[in-house]
């Protein structure tokens, strides 16, 4: 049967990449007809560098208001605070500068200005499967780490009630507008950094290695995962390596192929959702860690295909999830879950609420309930 298949292109209009954030930031506003920027940013680079700093003085009296205090796994009360703040000063462009926290934290920024909300309980109204107002405050992205949330439509928000994270989505909450400046990653700490990076290759991986994969999605994923396999051991040799932090920055973009085409993810992403929410793990070591025993547990169902990911990573004829350990391990990163104080004891629950995202059903070798999740994490334990 001949393949068949939709890739969708979304309302993201433009990447820059390799230029200045300040001066891109401006010219942006400028050419979109902003008056009220308002800037949600990185507390550490508000702070701590020059860089926001910088893009303030570029907007000069466009820069209306900012906001440095985005945390972890953007909890919805944080969000709301932002919005009620961006509200407050009739803000008409977000400009996101930091990790994927913040950009999340903005893309639900959007949404709740769109209609109305202003508690935290209230943004039940714009969750799944509900009907609400289309966002028309656009943003535009300066990311710092190598997660790609810049690139998707999706904003993941952490209910503080549950301590789940919820999928909030709209086709217009994608920026209009990504800028990557690697230079501006320099502040960015090397754990975070280089754990990051492994979430990118975690998204071309898992991209690639769907039943659901597509040769659009396929052809960025192996190309995005080649530049930051490369650009990842670079930086963790040289961190004033600036092509090599471009490179990285590119192949994040590129990771993101699968997601914006369609494909789904897989156990990787859906454990590590309840990681990140329930445990309080980074997104980038929840990949470090589960994504080889992911893959050891689904190489029955996909040999072929991981046997090209090997290949992509420069081992052709190896075993991807050896591959993957040893090139995490290279990077100082954790590999085992005891190595992040989760251990067995939490396993049960973890395993039922991974059952939960909208990844385990879709997992390349079928999952049909939470004691194979539990066999995934044993295999990370």
């Amino acid at each position: 049967m001949v393949q068949s298949g939709r890739v969708g292109f979304g309302k993201m209009e433009e990447v820059l990449f390799g230029v200045p954030a300040a001066q891109a930031v401006a010219d942006q506003a400028r050419k979109l007809g902003a008056t009220r920027v308002f800037l949600m940013v990185s507390g550490t680079l508000n702070r701590q560098t020059p860089e926001i700093e910088r893009v303030r003085s570029a907007l000069g009296n466009l820069c209306a208001g900012i906001c440095d205090h985005m945390p972890a796994h953007t909890p919805r009360e944080a969000v709301v605070a932002a919005a009620n703040q961006a509200r407050d000063i009739g803000a008409d462009l977000i400009v996101t500068i930091g990790g994927g926290s913040v950009t999340d934290g903005a893309k639900a920024v959007q949404l709740c200005l769109a209609n109305d909300i202003r508690t935290a309980a209230a943004m039940d109204a714009i969750g799944p499967g509900k009907t609400f107002a289309a966002p028309t405050i656009r943003q535009i992205s300066v990311p710092t780490t190598l997660s790609a949330g810049e690139f998707s439509a999706l904003a993941g928000v952490t209910d503080e009630r549950t301590h789940v994270k919820g999928l909030f989505a709209h086709p217009m909450i994608i920026p209009r507008t990504v800028i990557l400046d690697p230079a501006i990653t320099v502040h960015t700490p090397e754990w975070l950094f280089l754990s990051t990076g492994i979430r990118a290759v975690d998204h071309c991986v898992e991209g690639f290695c769907s039943l659901e994969a597509n040769p659009y999605a396929d052809a960025q994923a192996l190309r995005g995962l080649t530049l930051l396999t490369r650009g990842l051991a670079a930086v963790k040799a040289d961190p004033t390596d600036i092509q090599a932090r471009l490179d990285c920055q590119i192949g994040s973009w590129l990771s993101m192929g699968p997601l914006a085409s369609g494909v789904p993810m897989g156990a990787s992403h859906g454990i590590g959702y309840v990681l990140g929410a329930v445990h309080d793990v980074p997104h980038g070591h929840t990949s470090c860690i589960m994504l080889p025993a992911v893959m050891r547990w689904n190489k029955p169902a996909n040999p072929d295909r991981q046997a090209e990911i090997a290949a992509a990573m420069g081992h052709p004829g190896a075993e991807a999830a050896e591959v993957l350990d040893t090139f995490i391990a290279g990077l100082d990163m954790p590999r085992t879950l005891s190595a992040v104080n989760v251990g067995e004891g939490a396993f049960a629950r973890i395993a039922e609420q991974a059952m939960g995202t909208p990844w385990i059903p879709r997992n390349p070798r079928k999952i049909d309930g939470p004691a194979q999740v539990r066999e995934i994490l044993a295999l990370a334990a």
